[in-house]
């Protein structure tokens, strides 16, 4: 695995994002992603998982600067696994916490909200979707999940807004359930999912399954026609304007 590492220990698996210093999401890291929560929710030698992050970022969300120049097969096959490894997330039959250690926009963002229980690191940190403003539009399943969270209203509203929360506001809204320093995230979230794991297995993952049934019908419903529009979008020129404004500050932010 080149953008993701695996420790498990005591039958609990703890996926660490390793790329970069902010983790970007790119198709590579997607794959794998997926590749490696299938492995382990068919492994019965563990009982659940952690995803996390590193100091300052747990994912800045999509690589812009990889994903703007993908060719049309590649941006294809970016979207059809970022859409699975949500649906992957959200069918996780084990418990599953998210340690988020810092900034965790857009593709962070979704990668969290497949958990079952959100820790978020204190500080000048933000998390929410942002993807209607850089142009790319938001699939339905998306804001199921969104909702499914903080809320119709509240999910209808900030993403037309693009609106990204800070530690705080993500907490009252319910997109974060603890909030805590740096140093105890990871630590916070392991004696979350333990707690989880204490309880009997068959039931536990069971309920969760019942509880998240409607969720599942929208994150695993058919997205060949969504798929047509989100390519159709992500090459219009109004949005390949945008996403290189969006570039040039990533790349020029002194200029910018």
């Amino acid at each position: 695995m080149k953008t993701i590492q695996i420790n498990i220990q005591d039958k609990l698996a703890v996926i660490t994002l390793d790329r970069g210093r902010a983790n970007p999401v790119n198709l590579e890291m997607l794959v794998e992603l997926i590749a490696a929560v299938k492995d382990i929710e068919a492994n019965n030698e563990v009982g659940g998982l952690i995803i996390t992050g590193k100091e300052g970022f747990f994912s800045a969300g999509i690589d812009l600067m990889e994903v703007y120049n993908y060719d049309e097969q590649q941006i294809k096959d970016f979207w059809t696994n970022f859409l699975l490894m949500q649906a992957t997330l959200v069918a996780f039959k084990k418990p599953y916490v998210a340690a988020i250690t810092g900034h965790s926009p857009a593709g962070g963002c979704i990668i969290a909200m497949g958990a079952d229980y959100r820790i978020m690191a204190d500080g000048p940190f933000i998390i929410g979707l942002n993807e209607i403003p850089v142009g790319i539009i938001v699939p339905d399943s998306v804001f199921q999940l969104y909702s499914f969270w903080i809320g119709k209203r509240k999910a209808y509203q900030y993403l037309l807004e693009g609106k990204l929360l800070n530690v705080n506001e993500a907490h009252t809204d319910g997109l974060v359930d603890v909030v805590a320093d740096a140093s105890e995230v990871l630590t916070l979230a392991e004696q979350k999912v333990r707690a989880y794991m204490k309880m009997n297995a068959a039931t536990w993952s069971q309920s969760k399954l019942q509880l998240r049934k409607e969720l599942l019908g929208h994150v695993q419903a058919d997205i060949s026609a969504l798929l047509d529009k989100m390519l159709q979008q992500w090459w219009s020129k109004e949005t390949r304007f945008i996403l290189q404004k969006v570039i040039d500050k990533l790349t020029n932010p002194v200029k910018n």
